[in-house]
């Protein structure tokens, strides 16, 4: 059954729409500070189908991802009540709150570095780095290096493998989604 290939077909449509770049930025600062999508999911796809604009792509990502970053700071820096229920005991995110309070414990400015390279949500160590009152200048060099070399790691793939990888990806589409969807079962089963 062939579910995946037409949405992959209009992503890549997607990605070479004109204003597709401001949409990854929107998406790249959202994600920083409240937004659960990550920008990689418009990234990729727009540093395979035009390969020349991939590191301005990855610049722009980059960019817009610690200005929401320093947004979600502020957040936790002056907001702290507003959401205050969500990150208390019993909270959505009292476990990940907890946790990221432990690694800024044990890890300090490395945190912000960790959680920005890596697939770890970047929004709870933004917040938390608000709250916990982290100096500002060292969370926006962890945040523009983490964040940097993800985006840039991202858009350097993508647009290595340029149109031949699209190709593949197009034709093995429908079975590494379900596989995805299997594998996403098994950990909810599981788990």
């Amino acid at each position: 059954m062939r579910i995946f290939s037409p949405l992959y077909d209009r992503v890549m449509l997607w990605s070479r729409y004109r204003h597709a770049s401001w949409y990854l930025g929107g998406l790249s600062f959202a994600e920083s500070s409240f937004f659960p999508i990550p920008p990689d999911v418009m990234l990729a796809p727009m540093s395979m189908a035009q390969s020349p604009k991939a590191w301005w792509f990855a610049a722009l990502t980059t960019i817009t991802s610690v200005l929401g970053g320093l947004l979600g700071y502020l957040i936790g820096h002056f907001a702290f009540e507003l959401i205050a229920p969500l990150v208390a005991e019993g909270g959505r995110y009292a476990e990940p709150f907890a946790d990221a309070e432990r690694w800024f414990r044990e890890w300090g400015v490395w945190a912000i570095f960790i959680a920005g390279f890596s697939p770890i949500p970047y929004k709870i160590f933004t917040i938390s780095a608000g709250v916990l009152h982290m100096a500002l200048a060292p969370f926006l060099l962890a945040s523009v290096v983490g964040r940097g070399a993800r985006f840039f790691l991202v858009a350097a793939l993508m647009s290595w493998g340029g149109e031949r990888m699209e190709r593949s990806l197009r034709a093995s589409v429908d079975h590494i989604g379900w596989i995805t969807v299997l594998l996403f079962a098994l950990a909810v089963l599981f788990c």
